[in-house]
């Protein structure tokens, strides 16, 4: 970019991420605090999550998809507590401004924030290795966010979507698995923009439906685990019964085995619910456009057993993905 062509921080935010519209916000961009006013009778859910280019994805990983995914990820979580989207913040370090990419950034971030109603509402500029870092807020009634900590022995485990074909674009695009182009490329759209499963994870907690839920981001594996530790419960998890992606469902079994079980990146919800239940989460998933397998059952008994779709015990070494593992 020409020295002439040059963006400043308060430059870049307004040409870029200041949008003239009304919003929820009770004070929005341009000031030092953003305010806001919870709707009558809710509490506000908040997380964030931070992308680091190289860790999360690849250098000059294409901006528009890395707009959409930066928020995707964020509003996974507000999906697996059942909180609706308010609004978002963003945080962004940028080697450099270039409009180009600013701009495939800024309509990915968009296109996503307007189809789930969810306003920026602040955040921070500077420079430095590609970073970028959103906080989320959404909306839900006291006493009806799903909690990892409400397991409950006898329930059912179900997934939504399918599972493992991010998982299969990034062994792809290591070269660890040989893929045709079409297959890689219908791979990596579950990598590159997934859909976070806002309108499952809010109907199931809206309708009491579900007791416990998790968002499956480091591998189903790992997550599930989450959800046994702090619900103090123990599971069996049916491997085959685990809905593979179109994709990775044409592979071998013992891939298609560990990259449905312990893949990652996959964002969509592992909730557990009572057995009563089935007919009812069967029925709104179908009104919700998201499809939903049921691959196990909550148990007293401590610990995770992985069986076969024959329920033979199945011994395979799996580990979820840790950041601080490599």
């Amino acid at each position: 970019m020409a020295p002439h062509d040059a963006l400043s921080e308060f430059d870049l935010i307004k040409h870029y991420f200041v949008r003239q519209r009304p919003g929820r916000a009770t004070l929005g961009i341009g000031d030092d605090c953003a305010l806001m006013t919870p709707s009558a009778g809710k509490q506000i859910a908040i997380s964030s999550d931070m992308l680091v280019e190289d860790r999360h994805f690849f250098a000059g990983a294409d901006a528009r998809m890395l707009g959409h995914k930066s928020l995707a990820v964020n509003l996974s979580d507000l999906a697996a507590m059942g909180a609706r989207p308010v609004a978002f913040t963003l945080a962004l370090a940028l080697p450099q401004a270039e409009r180009s990419w600013l701009a495939g950034f800024a309509e990915g971030l968009f296109a996503l924030a307007d189809a789930f109603h969810c306003e920026l509402i602040g955040g921070d500029t500077t420079k430095g290795p590609l970073n970028i870092c959103i906080t989320v807020f959404g909306e839900l009634a006291p006493g009806q966010a799903l909690r990892r900590s409400a397991a409950v022995a006898g329930d059912d485990i179900w997934v939504s979507g399918t599972l493992g074909d991010a998982r299969l674009a990034l062994a792809g695009y290591r070269g660890e698995q040989e893929l045709a182009p079409a297959e890689l490329l219908t791979a990596a759209a579950r990598m590159h923009t997934p859909t976070p499963r806002v309108s499952l994870g809010c109907a199931l907690a809206e309708q009491g439906l579900a007791h416990a839920a998790i968002d499956i981001s480091d591998g189903l594996v790992g997550d599930l685990g989450h959800i046994l530790k702090a619900s103090r419960m123990g599971a069996t998890l049916d491997v085959d019964a685990l809905p593979a992606g179109p994709v990775l469902a044409q592979q071998e079994t013992s891939l298609r085995r560990r990259y449905t079980a312990a893949g990652g990146d996959d964002y969509e919800l592992c909730f557990t619910a009572p057995t009563s239940a089935r007919e009812a989460i069967a029925a709104l998933a179908a009104s919700c456009g998201t499809p939903v397998t049921r691959v196990g059952r909550i148990e007293a008994q401590s610990g995770l057993r992985l069986v076969d779709a024959a329920g033979l015990p199945l011994d395979l070494a799996l580990s979820s993905f840790d950041h601080f593992s490599e």
